[in-house]
């Protein structure tokens, strides 16, 4: 028998803090396999970085980078955090220098060529001869790559394809997805010769694992909050798995690690250090009530619509009066949003603004969808008056009533077209991206 371990992160999203715990065991993991004379291996499911963070965002995912190169992990596979967060060169050379593979099969460049540092498989070869096949893949967020400069394909297409080529010559075949529980549930369905599916994405968190078909399904959570760890026991003369089974462990409840808190503080105050440029200087105190109405006018004119809706909570916090950082616009407004310009209807877009008025949005807890505040807070317009006539609200445009039927434009943080918020949004078939920009650096281009 020969026994395999494998441990998996996935979604860190920049959350350092618990990086020194999960180094630790990795490290002491490594050596207690090593001298057993049982191969290991490391995976990271992808999402690791998250431009939230200051060193992140100062080294546009470089440093995590290092850190993966650090402890010695044996492969990756990316994240939309990865792809469609950062501008086509920040990902392009994101992996320059590290010794680890980056699996990814189905992300091209658009001439269809693959990039040159990745590959859509790997075959791992362990002490006593058993071969590994490992495939990755990524959400298929097609159009969003694609105004970047990528071409990206239907995940399971090129799974199929990949697994043609790969499953005659090896023994195990495992996957890193991520693609989200569902899809690695269907996956598990339809692909019956994947043995291990480590998932990521939607995160999902599988204490004890999942099997479903011939698949054992394992998934971390996020932040860092879990570390996940897979055992196989193989028959080498058969050269079939015996025995298979999944945990994680608690990263709060690993003990502490020497000079953790200073390592985190090292990575945020290098971070800072790095974005220390001035933007602008102040005459006055901004308060963040004021700076979602100023930003709200100019994404409007950003994305030459008709107008504009934003939520008040996606400006964290006042600016004061003084020099202002790139620094000071990434604490205030974080999140990895980016404009988008809708087509709806004037029937739609009055249904959208009565909504609005709800008071339910102020108090709204929000996670994920780009979104790195905690309350959605009160919803805003620009370009649209509002009348109150004979006890009613009517809504203008250009001093003119809505027309019912008319086409208007709008301009939205691009978490409204992924998110439920308002039905009318998410359901529009015109929806007009601006990548890579955030909406911090519309702010700090107006500023």
């Amino acid at each position: 028998m020969e026994v395999i371990h494998i441990y998996h992160t996935n979604d860190l999203h920049s959350h350092f803090e618990n990086w020194p715990k999960i180094s630790a065991l990795l490290r002491e993991r490594k050596q207690w396999h090593m001298n057993a004379g049982d191969p290991v291996y490391f995976f990271d499911i992808g999402d690791h970085l998250d431009l939230w963070h200051p060193y992140t965002e100062a080294t546009k995912g470089k440093i995590n980078t290092q850190l993966l190169e650090d402890e010695q992990y044996t492969a990756v596979t990316i994240g939309n955090n990865e792809g469609i967060t950062l501008p086509y060169e920040a990902l392009d050379c994101l992996y320059e220098g590290a010794s680890f593979d980056v699996i990814l099969a189905n992300l091209y460049k658009e001439n269809g060529e693959r990039p040159s540092w990745l590959t859509p498989s790997r075959i791992y070869t362990t002490n006593k001869g058993i071969k590994i096949g490992v495939i990755g893949l990524t959400a298929y967020f097609e159009h969003l790559y694609g105004l970047l400069g990528w071409q990206l394909t239907d995940p399971f297409y090129e799974l199929e394809k990949e697994l043609l080529q790969v499953r005659s010559k090896v023994d195990i075949v495992m996957v890193l997805s991520h693609l989200g529980i569902n899809e690695d549930e269907e996956m598990a369905s339809r692909f019956p010769e994947i043995d291990v599916i480590m998932g990521a994405h939607t995160h999902h968190i599988l204490h004890q694992g999942k099997e479903i078909n011939n698949s054992l399904l394992g998934a971390a959570g996020k932040f860092g909050n879990f570390i996940g760890h897979i055992v196989l026991t193989v028959d080498t003369a058969t050269k079939k798995i015996v025995e298979k089974s999944a945990q994680l462990y608690d990263t709060s409840k690993l003990p502490a690690v020497q000079g953790e808190g200073e390592f985190i503080d090292h990575l945020y105050d290098e971070g800072k250090k790095a974005l220390s440029s001035q933007v602008t200087t102040l005459n006055k105190t901004w308060p963040k009530k004021e700076l979602a109405l100023f930003l709200c006018q100019k994404i409007k004119q950003w994305c030459d619509a008709d107008c504009a809706i934003l939520n008040e909570g996606i400006i964290l916090d006042n600016l004061t009066e003084g020099p202002v950082s790139y620094f000071d616009l990434l604490t205030i407004c974080p999140h990895p949003i980016n404009p988008c310009k809708v087509t709806i209807t004037g029937a739609e877009l009055k249904e959208i603004l009565l909504e609005m008025q709800n008071e339910k949005w102020e108090h709204l807890q929000v996670k994920g969808l780009g979104f790195r505040g905690n309350l959605l807070g009160k919803m805003i317009c620009d370009g649209i008056e509002i009348k109150t006539v004979e006890e009613r609200k009517e809504f203008y445009f250009q001093n003119k009533v809505l027309i019912a039927d008319a086409a208007y434009t709008i301009a939205v943080p691009d978490m409204f077209t992924f998110g439920n918020f308002f039905p009318a949004i998410y359901r529009a078939k015109d929806k007009q991206y601006f990548l890579p920009e955030f909406m911090r650096n519309i702010l700090a281009e107006t500023l």
